[in-house]
Order: structure tokens, then sequence, then C-alpha cells
């Protein structure tokens, strides 16, 4: 088994599904999209993720969009991809077995789907050792998905699971770069990987030992991700790596405007042909949300010849 941590330092994208014009999984620009991460230097691919649209694609949709993604890579990166969607936690097990034998390096579970809100954390950690027996030896992660709700993992918590030597990675949602600190401190283990999905800290988390990052902001610029990945600590880049990590502050908001379509727009107007469909409903795409994104294209174009 590849060591997650080791293979796959640096960024992760949290892909995007495109969709024809008419809805349908529109596997050709997939395959143009997916070639684009890899192009751009990424070190993994979290495929069937919120970004994904993964709560509105049907269970074989899923599985398809795994497959291909995987057929694509053809090895070059580990692909790790969601498998529970809810129920009970043998139907959540069987899943995580389908996604397992489409060749995915770990399946990823969604916290917020493991128990219900008002579950106590020791319901929480019941479920996730449940999973874990009803799925043999499987590699597994977590992600704390926003998505039905937001349910953090605490680092004693984390340490537990990672301890068991199946939790090779963990998308980090909590936005607490102490929080990060501290799950770094506890959850150490050869072959676990914390990624981080919040950029207002990304240097920070990068220097406290995260093993990478996975966010939002590499489906507008993924070369830009990747490059803080390899110049965070790099001495005689502080002044750029700076720089970078400001316009990730600065560029922030509007990069969650109805989001993924945003994102989709962004890489349009960059030259990758895909629609800017999605099933999930966002809200409204405007002109005044179409012109704040064109001006973030203006403004990445400058930061890249700054950084040249």
């Amino acid at each position: 088994m590849i060591d997650m941590k080791t293979a796959t330092k640096g960024f992760i994208p949290v892909m995007l599904t495109p969709f024809t014009d008419s809805g349908a999984i529109d596997f050709d620009a997939l395959t143009r999209l997916t070639e684009f991460y890899l192009e751009a230097g990424a070190a993994g691919m979290f495929a069937n993720c919120l970004s994904s649209e993964m709560f509105e694609l049907s269970e074989s949709e899923r599985l398809q969009l795994i497959r291909h993604v995987i057929k694509v890579v053809n090895g070059a990166v580990p692909v790790v991809a969601t498998g529970t969607f809810g129920g009970p936690i043998e139907q959540q097990a069987d899943f995580v077995k389908q996604v397992h034998d489409t060749g995915t390096e770990a399946v990823i579970l969604i916290t917020g789907l493991l128990a219900d809100e008002a579950d106590s954390e020791a319901v929480f950690n019941e479920h996730v050792f449940q999973l874990l027996d009803h799925t043999e030896t499987i590699p597994v992660g977590f992600y704390e998905c926003p998505v039905p709700y937001k349910r953090l993992i605490s680092p004693e918590n984390l340490k537990l699971f990672v301890d068991t030597g199946r939790v090779i990675y963990h998308k980090d949602t909590c936005l607490d770069i102490h929080q990060i600190e501290e799950k770094l401190r506890l959850a150490s283990r050869p072959g676990f990987g914390l990624y981080d999905a919040y950029m207002a800290h990304a240097v920070a988390s990068l220097k406290a030992g995260s093993a990478g990052l996975s966010c939002i902001q590499g489906n507008y610029f993924p070369e830009l991700i990747v490059w803080l990945c390899q110049h965070y600590d790099n001495a005689d880049q502080q002044e750029k790596v700076a720089r970078v990590q400001q316009f990730l502050i600065d560029k922030m908001d509007v990069m969650h405007h109805v989001y993924p379509i945003t994102s989709k727009y962004f890489l349009q107007q960059r030259g990758l042909d895909l629609s800017t469909f999605t099933r999930r409903e966002v809200g409204t795409f405007t002109p005044e949300i179409a012109r704040q994104i064109d001006g973030l294209l203006a403004d990445y174009t400058r930061l890249q010849e700054e950084l040249a």
C-alpha cells in the first residue's frame, strides 16, 4: 500500500463533476479536468466529494465517476473517494466495499453521516468502530463535511482512530489552527496524513506538519496551491509565500459565491472546455458575480506574473 503521507505530500483536489448542459455526467470533460489537475502537479485526487455534487449523484453514478477518475489517473497518484451516505452501518459498510473495489487508495467516511447531530461523541465513536469492523482491512479516511451538518473530530478521537492503523487520510475543516496543531501532535503515525481545507491559515498549517492542502481554491488555480505546498518553507521565497497567503485570504469570499458554478465558470475562462451546469442548488449566477470572477482571474493572472 502506498504511504499516503509520503506519496501525496501536497495538494489533493476536491474534484468537480462536469455535466453536460442537459445534466448528464460529461465523462469527456471529466477526463480533461483530471488531466488538468495532474498537469498542475496534484499529489492525489479526492473524487466523489461535496465539490463533486456527490449528494446529487445516484449510487451507480458515484461508482462510474470514481472508476473513470482512476482510469484516467492510471496509477500516477492515489485516488480517495467518499463511501458513506447514511443509513444503517451495515448498509454504509457495503458501499464502502464497493468504492474500495474500484481501486481507491482509501474510502472516505463523512463524519456527519455516522451519527445524528444530537448524538454524543460516544455514539459517534461506537459507529466508527462498527463500520471499521464491517469493512475488514479497507483503508479509510475522514471528511468533516459541512453537509448534512458539520461534525468535527476532536484531536483525542482522531488519535484513537488513527491508532487503529486503518485511517490514512483526514480532510480537516475545523478552521482552527490550534486544533490542527493538536491533531497533528496527537495523531502522528506513519502512513497517516492530515489535509487542511481552510486556506486562511494554509501556510501555518503546512508549517505545523499538515500533509498538504485539500481546498476549493484548487478548483480555480490548482497550480497556485501546488506552488504554496512546494515553497511554504523556502527561506528565499517567504515574501512571495506571504503574498500568496494574503491573496487566498482576500479572495476567499468571492470563490464561495454560488460555488461550484463559479469555479466551473472560472475554469471555462481559463480555456477548459466544460459546462457551468450544476445539479446542486447553490443560487443564481448573476452578471455581478460573473464580473467578480472575471476580476479574480485578472488578479490571479497578475499574481502569476509576480511569482514568475
